[in-house]
């Protein structure tokens, strides 16, 4: 026989009942509360009734000590232990997802084998090398980071059945709820609802003052939500004759955010928004990527340019090499000249002058050698056929 709950026994069960995490699910048909025990062990380690008081021991020293008096409480009846059970799936199931998965892979390898076939070896073997760098890669990530969250594996579904064996056990044991307090949140919000219920069908009895001012502010209410209303329609209104007269150009909102999801001072905020959607538009995006273009452009050129005055400066090096071996012929050529002046000079000693005549001089003065020599010619034949 177990006797009726003490009053530090209800308010263990309260505080535990509303600060421990607890979940939801379905038991028996019935939609139940349940929550895990080491949570509930360590909550109350972490209560009031933990620390101690003047004159007194806590409550809770121990994790034993919590498990002892949740024994307590589980035999007066606040809560129960309950067993996890897997949903297992049918066996017919399980065998059209084995056979749709075997289809799909075999679909996969075909179109695999078909896009393999059309491409390179090349391409291949670089696909090869670089997933065997993501490998490795992740494996020193893994190595370095033991400490590294798994993957969320797939959550089962389960169903809780009542345990044939009520004993409170701390770790991941599950215990389904029995006490359901009302809380005080929930109980002041019951009793102003009924307050407000009542004072409203109390109305003809309320003094002429409230009443006319009641009046008045019921009236600014149902007018400030009707012109809310209005100004909804009206900025869709203003919005479609705008889109309208400029053939969709212009898209201008007044108080875009007025039925967005916001507060109510950002309802509000901002005034307006206008955006222009034209050509101009299209050509403004045009010349931004012409400009970018442009600077890539700018920076290619660069780096050519730098490179044909490297190249310059090597020309010109050799150039200059090429210069001072060309000095050495000049001053060869210069010494030749010295050498024909000098020539010159010991002709003009010995009265051989010489002078500068033209191509067309000398060629008149052979023309009138050869005349000459004809002339003589033919006077010398003169005598000698008179002598015949």
């Amino acid at each position: 026989e177990v006797g009726e709950p003490f009053k530090e026994e209800k308010a263990v069960a309260k505080y535990l009942r509303f600060n421990c995490p607890t979940k939801s699910t379905n038991m028996m048909g019935h939609r139940v509360d349940y929550f895990i025990a080491s949570k509930a062990v360590d909550c109350l380690l972490d209560s009031k009734w933990a620390k101690a008081k003047k004159g007194e021991e806590a409550l809770f020293t121990t994790r034993e000590s919590v498990v002892d008096y949740c024994n307590r409480l589980l035999k007066k009846q606040f809560f129960h232990r309950a067993l996890k059970v897997m949903k297992m799936k049918p066996d017919k199931d399980t065998k059209k997802e084995k056979e749709k998965g075997k289809a799909e892979s075999g679909k996969e390898e075909e179109k695999k084998s078909k896009k393999e076939s059309g491409k390179d070896e090349k391409t291949k073997k670089e696909k090869e090398k670089e997933k065997k760098k993501d490998g490795e890669k992740d494996e020193c990530k893994k190595d370095d980071t033991p400490g590294t969250p798994k993957k969320k594996e797939t959550k089962r579904k389960f169903k809780l059945e009542p345990h044939e064996d009520q004993v409170f056990l701390d770790g991941n044991e599950v215990y389904v709820w029995i006490y359901d307090p009302v809380h005080f949140k929930t109980f002041a919000m019951g009793l102003v609802l009924v307050i407000a219920v009542i004072a409203a069908t109390l109305f003809p009895l309320w003094p002429a003052e409230m009443r006319v001012g009641v009046y008045y502010l019921s009236v600014g209410a149902g007018c400030f939500v009707a012109s809310i209303l209005l100004l909804a329609v009206a900025r869709c209104i203003l919005f479609l004759i705008i889109w309208l007269i400029t053939g969709g150009r212009h898209h201008f909102w007044f108080l875009p955010n007025l039925t967005a999801d916001v507060g109510f001072i950002d309802s509000f905020r901002p005034l307006y928004t206008h955006e222009y959607k034209g050509p101009k538009a299209d050509s403004k995006k045009e010349e931004k990527a012409e400009s970018k273009k442009q600077q890539k452009y700018d920076s290619e050129e660069k780096s050519d340019s730098e490179k044909k005055e490297e190249e310059d400066g090597k020309t010109e090096g050799t150039r200059n090499s090429g210069t001072e071996g060309s000095g050495g012929e000049r001053h060869s050529d210069t010494d030749s000249d010295r050498r024909e002046d000098d020539r010159s000079q010991h002709s003009s000693g010995n009265g051989n002058d010489f002078e500068m005549i033209t191509k067309e001089e000398l060629e008149q003065q052979t023309d009138e050698g050869d005349c000459e020599e004809e002339e003589e010619e033919d006077t010398e034949s003169g005598p000698s056929h008179g002598k015949s």
